[in-house]
């Protein structure tokens, strides 16, 4: 009989047909005279009952099923006469598809993240983590969807690059040199050219610059694949390989893009609420009793637009009032989460759009500020037109800038901050032929992952982090 997913029978009323069901056993209870079974297929949060007449079935069938053994199961759908589901199946055949060793570590209820985390090929058959997977593929679908809606164009960037677009230096190397032999030349420097690709090239941190290259094309396109950060912190906020959404758009200002960030959050959290709703109501009750209310809430508000100078002067008057912060929030500094969640959370109550940067602190290739604005009464340094959208329990989520569209200028920001023009001379010809206004911005999946699941740590949201010193599955 062809197979009916769970998700199908639970909302299946046509009590009395027979149907097949397959997953794996989430737990077994029972009697000398009936077993209760319930079964999960990923599909849905929720399981489906199998009730089995201990008669109707071998002793040693019955004993082998256990949590985490994979069964069919064909039998009448009947009206529970439980609480906690509207339909249950009354088991007419039984087919064990895989036993489950005595040994399987997700056994136990009330395991830490940290223990799932070492079994993390095993994790994801947990509820939680199928909630979670679920909602991650959601966002995926809300991504396209949105942009598709709005006549972006899916752009594949490079993985492999000879660029650093955020002139970090945090970069996963790509060699095919044999490391215990390597060529120097006078210098002591690697000499690079037999290998591969004839020249030093890495995993990409961002696929904005050659997405830039695709918007000054087709007007507007977006980017969503895997990043990479050779960025040696172990913290519960950062991955080093992680999915990344950037779009870019030409023809664009700062309050344009500012529209854009808000309306594409706003699309992707609704859709969650929308489309994920059994998964958020189980996430609300077990990880986060708050989740939904906040994710409602930011539908309902605007999001603040704040200069940064202003939120500087606003972290100093709560410092004056008693406010006490680990780090640091002087003009010019770059703000730590533990600023940007103040801002979120307690003085505004609602998703902050930060902007006007200090130069020195963002990107070489952010709009430069034609006005130098003052703090205390003196003149500071120039600003950028970045953006950095910020959202309670995460901090930034959101990264973007309207980018800096004049040769000469953004040539003067290469030089001065040492990038090697001879990596950057096809970007540096988007200005030369034919530039104009443009801008976009970098949003982490993870983070926005995060922020759905109410998840705490960012190694929880994905399959199979990628952190130092793990690299498992």
């Amino acid at each position: 009989m062809k197979r009916t997913k769970i998700i199908d029978a639970l909302a299946c009323t046509d009590y009395g047909c027979e149907m097949t069901v397959m997953g794996w056993v989430r737990s077994k209870r029972g009697s000398k005279n009936v077993n209760f079974i319930a079964l999960n297929d990923g599909s849905t949060i929720k399981n489906i009952q199998i009730v089995a007449d201990v008669e109707k079935f071998d002793d040693e069938l019955l004993r082998q099923i256990g949590t985490g053994a994979s069964i069919a199961c064909t039998g009448t759908l009947v009206e529970s006469q439980g609480a906690g589901q509207a339909a249950e199946i009354q088991a007419e055949s039984i087919k064990l598809f895989g036993a489950c060793a005595p040994d399987y570590p997700m056994q136990k209820k009330g395991q830490t993240f940290e223990y799932m985390r070492q079994h993390a090929h095993m994790r994801l058959r947990t509820n939680t983590f199928g909630a979670v997977m679920r909602i991650r593929h959601n966002m995926a679908m809300a991504i396209h969807t949105y942009f598709h809606e709005h006549g972006y164009y899916y752009f594949h960037t490079p993985l492999i690059t000879a660029s650093d677009c955020e002139g970090a230096g945090q970069m996963f190397q790509v060699t095919t040199k044999n490391l215990y032999d390597l060529k120097k030349d006078e210098k002591g420097s690697i000499i690079y050219d037999d290998d591969f690709f004839g020249k030093q090239t890495s995993l990409t941190v961002s696929g904005q610059l050659e997405g830039e290259l695709g918007a000054t094309a087709l007007g507007a396109i977006y980017t969503f694949g895997p990043t990479f950060r050779a960025e040696n912190s172990n913290t519960p906020r950062h991955l080093a390989e992680f999915w990344m959404i950037e779009p870019e758009v030409c023809f664009i200002d700062l309050d344009d893009l500012m529209d854009l960030e808000e309306d594409f959050i706003k699309y992707c959290v609704r859709w969650a609420l929308e489309h994920c709703k059994d998964d958020l109501e189980f996430l609300n009750k077990m990880i986060d009793k708050g989740l939904i209310e906040r994710l409602e809430g930011v539908l309902k508000e605007e999001f603040v637009r704040l200069d940064y100078t202003r939120g500087i002067e606003i972290l100093q008057e709560a410092i004056k009032s008693g406010r006490k912060f680990e780090f640091p929030c002087n003009w010019g500094d770059d703000l730590a989460s533990e600023h940007e969640r103040y801002l979120v959370e307690e003085y505004f109550k609602k998703p902050v759009i930060m902007t006007h940067y200090p130069k020195k602190i963002k990107a070489f290739y952010m709009k430069i500020d034609e006005e130098v604005p003052t703090f205390n009464g003196e003149l500071q340094e120039p600003t950028v037109q970045g953006t950095d959208v910020l959202f309670p329990s995460i901090g930034e989520i959101i990264g973007g800038s309207v980018r800096e569209e004049d040769y000469d200028k953004l040539k003067g920001e290469i030089e001065e901050r040492h990038i090697p023009m001879k990596d950057m001379w096809w970007y540096m010809d988007t200005r030369r032929f034919g530039s104009c206004p443009h801008g976009g911005f970098g949003l982490g999946f993870e983070r926005l992952i995060l922020f759905v699941t109410g998840m705490a740590n960012i190694r929880d949201v994905i399959p199979f982090p990628r952190t130092p010193k793990s690299a498992e599955f």
